[in-house]
């Protein structure tokens, strides 16, 4: 069966793809070592080298227990000249030679070999690992090494994996079959992170179904299927891949380029998630690959998939939120954290000092844990009485989630030290749980690093990986808000060996270039605030395109030039503000109306503004916001340079484009002097007067617009704080009524605790009575010596005494066997009616009987009561009476 997300349509012929991924717009790729180093990730994709991929495709297949069967299916149906080469890796006895290639090679016509070290991965072979070899390849080699783990804890499938994902990227290709355990999946998703394609196995087929499942439950294996189908899915697959290389890769780009922004359109309107900063190279490539999952060449095809097919939307959101990640990616980068970094955050601190660190685009958890992880292990060594406190946050809340559980595979032995494992985990069946004292240390939740407000106040703020899969504008928009959630005294920024501050050299220092440890510098960036505003944008084909920045070099016609004078030299200066006063953009010289406010730098029109334009401008602002209309003011005095300028003040709502609705403009008009003669003929006493009286009521309406309007901020405030308010009342009654819940259902668990106590004592006490009664009865009946039978309804044995065995040829074995089914010593045959009979009629039964040496018997049959009166069988027993029988026999007979 085809995991299909959702079901295909005709149109589609078969779609097929995995269940939701579990990341967000973060995740540093995880690739293998190089084959000659330790086995740990190699460094993320965007500083590794580039290297030479094969020209044809390379499967990497991954099978157990019970693969050997899924294997033979899988080549057998296999044509044996289609280019493609496979290899093959299983768990193999170290101590014996495998038989695999000899298997294999009777069910495929492919060349089938066991490996060697150099060996070239050649198509239309199946190359097979060797026993007690772990295996990589590079650069379309294979690589052997020993083991560096012991038994139980080698994972060669998921080693292999990954290098096949460095090595061949977007081209690579892995299947996993049956096998129990985790191995894979690890290399799993570092074949999807590459943009590869995976294949696994339906558990419900498998023999053993371990490795099948804990790859599906990653949410990104693009099909799930029985073996016997997935011959035709993977070579459709590769001639679709194949066809988009000689076509010279991207297909949306050159092909329809306006079918970029309907696709993001869709995701910002279903999802909520923009993508229009995400790196387009990225992005094109994303969307292309589940377009070859779901068999569709055609970009108008797949929008029209997705408007018919919500789930898809989903998953296409899954697929852009990259989640794959590791613990302690990186080792070296940890070991300056713990040596260099961590002492100089701590450097001053009191003893008992709290730590407080960010993990933005955390994805599954492991960068948090592994961070809380180091700085336990440093504070224990050095500073046992500070405590720290990590917030993880991203986006996708399946993978929040996951974080939360604090539950990860058995493989993460690869990553992580035996010595963590057995202090900072517990192990459960094939996985590894993060125990409670590095668990309580960690906060995860869901939140957009681009537009929700940050954490402050930390001392360190790890984003590894997360900037370079966004465009320069939104790593613009970002470095200043780290810059700002720092604290200034040791604050320090952890980004990924790809990573920079980039032109925010001014706000950070270098504490090491190579692993990119940023100190913070300088107050808190003036800018840092309009993060959150956004940046300014238009919309081009649908796609959203930033702002150029204004220092760019652009060639302009005679007419832009023209109407650039015009606009400097004939139109009044104005600014554009949010509804909060908050400046977005400044249009020519304001200085005469606008001025710095005393303190910390603020970008606020209504703190800048000078003196006689405050209260107007203030009231003309939130008339403008209520009325949606513009507001005026005309002939104001402000104060400018110790002299008068009397000026005209406009807002106006922005209401054209889309992208700016919501901001106001704010125009300040110079207003030209009277004419000299008209003011000597207005300069008597009774028209100063006058004038000043004039002046005072306009002052004073304003004035009074000016509280009306304050009034009304006021009430509206109190309005929303109320509603705040009761809002956190019903929140705080619900967690009272939660924790009452909780309470209760804690006493009511210990009390049943309780009562499985008392009851498992009085079982205790009962079975030690009955261990007593068995004794008992066991000695009565040996001191006896008094044979007897116990038989159940169908006359088996249930039981005997050992002076039973004298009379019937009896042994322990005989429990359950029919009593006719034994040899008899007894001169009787009639022992199997007799106890028929006793049974059917309840009646007891006795005789003397003669056993084959001689000796008498007496028998009794009775039947075998129950305490509740039922019958359950019946009782024979046998009494020696030989001598009582033969003193009787020589006792004199009195005569008659």
């Amino acid at each position: 069966m085809v995991q299909k997300r959702p079901a295909s349509k005709p149109s589609l012929r078969k779609a097929a793809a995995s269940t939701p991924a579990k990341h967000a717009i973060r995740a540093a790729p995880v690739n293998n070592k190089d084959v000659k180093l330790p086995r740990k990730p190699a460094k993320s994709r965007g500083s590794a080298k580039t290297v030479e991929q094969a020209p044809f495709p390379i499967v990497g297949v991954g099978a157990s227990a019970g693969g050997l069967e899924a294997l033979e299916q899988l080549f057998s149906n296999l044509p044996d000249d289609r280019g493609m080469a496979f290899v093959l890796v299983t768990h193999l006895d170290p101590s014996h030679k495998s038989m695999m290639s000899e298997l294999l090679a009777r069910v495929t016509r492919m060349r089938v070999a066991e490996a060697e070290d150099g060996t070239t991965v050649e198509p239309n072979h199946i190359h097979v690992i060797p026993p007690d070899r772990d295996m990589a390849i590079k650069n379309g080699a294979l690589h052997l090494s020993r083991f560096e783990e012991p038994r139980g804890l080698r994972m060669p499938i998921d080693f292999f994996f990954r290098s096949l994902a460095h090595d061949q990227q977007d081209r690579s290709i892995c299947i996993i079959l049956s096998g129990s355990g985790t191995d894979g999946t690890m290399g799993l998703k570092a074949i999807h992170e590459a943009g590869g394609m995976s294949m696994v196995q339906e558990p419900t087929e498998a023999k053993y179904a371990g490795m099948p499942r804990s790859a599906i439950n990653t949410g990104i294996a693009d099909y799930v299927l029985p073996v016997a189908k997935m011959p035709r899915q993977l070579l459709g697959y590769v001639k679709r891949a194949v066809r988009k290389v000689v076509r010279g890769g991207a297909v949306i780009s050159e092909k329809a380029p306006k079918t970029i922004g309907q696709i993001l359109g869709i995701l910002r309107s279903q999802t909520g998630h923009d993508f229009a900063y995400y790196k387009k190279s990225t992005l094109l490539r994303r969307i292309e690959r589940r377009m070859t999952v779901h068999e569709v060449e055609d970009p108008a095809t797949y929008v029209r998939y997705l408007q018919e097919h919500p789930e898809e939307v989903r998953l296409l959101l899954k697929e852009l939120l990259i989640s794959v990640t590791s613990f302690f990616r990186d080792p070296a980068a940890f070991d300056i954290l713990k040596t260099k970094v961590l002492p100089l955050i701590l450097e001053g601190k009191p003893e008992d000092y709290a730590l407080r660190i960010w993990v933005p685009g955390c994805a599954t958890g492991e960068e948090a844990y592994s961070i809380a992880m180091l700085v336990r292990e440093y504070l224990d060594e050095e500073r046992a009485g500070a405590r720290f406190q990590i917030f993880g946050t991203d986006i996708d809340e399946d993978a929040i989630n996951v974080a939360r559980a604090g539950v990860y595979s058995g493989n993460i032995g690869v990553d992580v030290s035996p010595e963590r494992l057995k202090r900072f985990f517990v192990r459960e069946e094939h996985s590894f749980r993060i125990k409670k004292e590095i668990r309580e240390t960690v906060v995860f939740a869901v939140q957009n690093v681009i537009a929700d407000a940050p954490f402050t106040r930390l001392d360190l703020l790890s984003c590894r990986n997360l900037l370079i899969y966004l465009e320069p504008e939104l790593q613009n928009r970002l470095m200043p808000l780290f810059h700002y959630s720092l604290k200034p005294e040791n604050g320090v920024l952890f980004l990924g060996s790809s990573e920079s501050v980039g032109p925010f050299s001014d706000l950070f220092k270098t504490v090491d270039r190579k692993w990119k440890f940023f100190q913070r510098k300088g107050p808190a960036f003036a800018h840092a605030a309009t993060a959150f505003t956004g940046l300014p944008w238009t919309y081009e084909h649908g796609v959203r395109e930033a702002t150029p920045d204004i220092g760019k070099q652009m060639e302009v016609s005679v007419g832009d030039m023209t109407r650039k004078l015009l606009l400097d030299r004939f139109t009044p200066p104005c600014v554009i503000t949010n509804e909060k006063g908050e400046i977005m953009y400044v249009h020519g010289r304001t200085g005469k109306y606008l001025e710095p406010a005393p303190g910390h730098a603020n970008l606020n029109i209504l703190e800048m503004a000078r003196e006689g334009i405050a209260f107007e401008l203030r009231s003309a602002l939130h008339n403008a916001v209520r009325q949606h209309k513009a507001v005026s003011y005309k002939d104001l005095r402000v104060k400018t340079n110790g002299d008068m300028q009397s000026i005209n003040l406009t807002v106006q709502p922005i209401n054209e484009p889309d992208a700016m609705q919501g901001l106001l403009m704010v125009v300040f008009e110079d207003v030209m002097p009277k004419r000299e003669g008209e003011a000597k003929e207005k300069a008597g006493p009774r028209h100063t007067y006058g004038k000043r009286v004039q002046e005072l009521e306009q002052e004073l309406r304003y004035s009074k617009e000016g509280l009306q309007a304050t009034n009304e901020e006021l009430k509206s405030t109190n309005e929303e704080l109320q509603s705040t308010n009761e809002e956190l009342q019903s929140t705080n009654e619900e967690l009272q009524s939660t924790n009452e819940e909780l309470e209760t259902s804690k006493e009511e668990l210990q009390s049943l605790n309780e009562e499985l106590v008392t009851v498992n004592s009085e079982l205790q006490a009962k079975i030690d009575q009955l261990s007593w009664t068995e004794n008992d009865m066991k000695n009565l009946l040996d001191s006896t010596n008094i044979g007897t039978i116990f038989l159940d309804n169908d006359l088996r044995i249930k039981r005997f005494t050992p002076e039973a065995a004298k009379v019937i040829n009896l042994i322990p074995a005989d429990a359950g066997r029919p009593i006719s089914d034994i040899v008899s010593n007894l001169r009787y045959e009639n022992l199997l009616p007799d106890a028929r009979a006793v049974l059917d009629t309840l009646s007891f039964r006795e005789l003397q009987v003669q056993s084959k040496d001689g000796t008498w018997y007496v028998m009794r049959i009775m039947p075998y009561r129950t305490f509740e009166n039922v019958i359950d069988g019946v009782v024979i027993t046998f009494t020696n009476v030989d001598a009582m029988r033969h003193a009787v026999e020589r006792a004199p007979r009195v005569p008659g």
